[in-house]
């Protein structure tokens, strides 16, 4: 068994997962235009990769204690590959819903899978490492973004731009079928205890802010490309920004998570997101990467210092708490996707109404719809400070 291999395994399998993210959110627009869909259709198309992925965490945390990471891990890339093919040969909008949704199953399967193996392998050190395993997400977003933005230029239809995600597929699959996996020896296994543990109201609060988090990260930049059309950037580099910057402040984590402590970083993140939310509501132009860059920092701690936070402070819920609490994330992202796409699709119209351009129509929409996004990380601002103060005198009561 090769630790290090097999860790380096799950961080291609995650940056695939990323690369989803990022080449969907490149070809909305092309997939609308070529297959006449709305706003609200295509976010229904991206839903579907929202609930394919809690699916898969739900059924793969219930499982992981009998079939283990290796069998999660094979679903994975099976699951990859036939979303992929089926979204290349995709003949409209149903077969964009039922590609879209193995896309997502897989991705839920790789979080299944290598979140609670990279948290046994490394459980003196979960927190750092799992920032550094979802390291790969963001930078998948940042290689998938670059990916569609210089395929599109080059006029390479999303076919190609989606058959690219193929070869690092293959990679992560060959690396999984042929490497020895350990047995599961830190972290608590009884799927009963596992159950049991997560009836806490510590895990259930941890779940409803994880959806809220996730909604903040994700359903921004899923929507980057619409969202921004007319804000005066180009919105798949906006993209590749944000996640650039995450990816980095992800791999140095450690020493930020040591000093300030997980409820800390979370506390402070919120605020950096809200106020960032509301400056890229405001701003337009070379503005527009500068607010980028602040919510960068805002967002780039959420997911893995929540999974941390579960392996620290929920230990009971072992890996079906880490599977269930990112499902929470992806479910509540899922069910904002409609909604983010309606309201784009009412603001636009509401401003086509008052006789402006199409053009100033997007960047009112747009504007309008990260306004209402910040409602999110002003929630979690509460939600988070309560959180610090209440773990802070926790372990003040223990230590005395």
């Amino acid at each position: 068994m090769n630790k290090r291999t097999l860790f380096n395994a799950s961080c291609i399998a995650l940056a695939v997962t990323a690369m989803t993210f990022a080449i969907r959110a490149g070809i909305l627009t092309q997939l609308g235009t070529e297959f006449g869909l709305t706003d609200t259709q295509l976010g229904h198309i991206n839903k579907m990769a929202f609930w394919g992925f809690p699916l898969a965490t739900i059924f793969g945390g219930l499982l992981y204690n009998i079939i283990g990471a290796k069998r999660m891990m094979i679903i994975a890339f099976i699951c990859h590959l036939a979303g992929l093919l089926l979204t290349i040969f995709a003949d409209g909008y149903m077969g964009l819903l039922i590609s879209t949704f193995f896309i997502g199953f897989a991705n839920g399967s790789v979080e299944a899978g290598a979140n609670p193996m990279v948290a046994d392998l490394y459980h003196d050190n979960k927190s750092t490492m799992l920032n550094k395993f979802h390291v790969w997400f963001p930078g998948g977003i940042v290689i998938g973004a670059l990916i569609s933005k210089f395929m599109a230029d080059a006029g390479l239809g999303w076919q190609l731009q989606i058959a690219v995600m193929i070869i690092p597929t293959i990679i992560y699959g060959f690396i999984v079928f042929t490497q020895k996996f350990p047995e599961t020896q830190n972290i608590e296994t009884s799927t009963e205890k596992n159950i049991k543990g997560m009836l806490s109201p510590l895990f259930i609060f941890m779940m409803i802010c994880m959806a809220l988090t996730a909604t903040t990260e994700l359903g921004t930049q899923q929507w980057v490309e619409k969202i921004l059309s007319g804000a005066g950037a180009h919105p798949l580099l906006v993209l590749a920004l944000i996640t650039g910057l995450m990816a980095v402040g992800r791999f140095f984590a450690g020493p930020i998570i040591h000093k300030l402590n997980p409820t800390g970083v979370l506390f402070g993140s919120a605020i950096i997101a809200a106020i960032a939310l509301y400056s890229m509501s405001l701003a337009t132009g070379p503005m527009v990467y500068v607010a980028a860059i602040l919510f960068a920092v805002g967002v780039m701690y959420f997911w893995p210092t929540m999974i941390g936070f579960v392996g620290e402070y929920c230990p009971k819920t072992g890996p079906l708490g880490m599977s269930i609490v990112g499902g929470a994330g992806m479910l509540g992202a899922g069910f904002a996707q409609p909604i983010i796409g309606g309201m784009l699709d009412a603001e636009k119209a509401a401003a086509l109404a008052t006789g402006v351009s199409a053009e100033q129509a997007s960047l009112i929409a747009g504007q309008s719809t990260l306004a209402s996004l910040v409602v999110l990380p002003i929630i979690l601002i509460v939600a988070f400070g309560a959180l610090y103060f209440y773990m802070r005198n926790k372990i003040a009561v223990h230590a005395a």
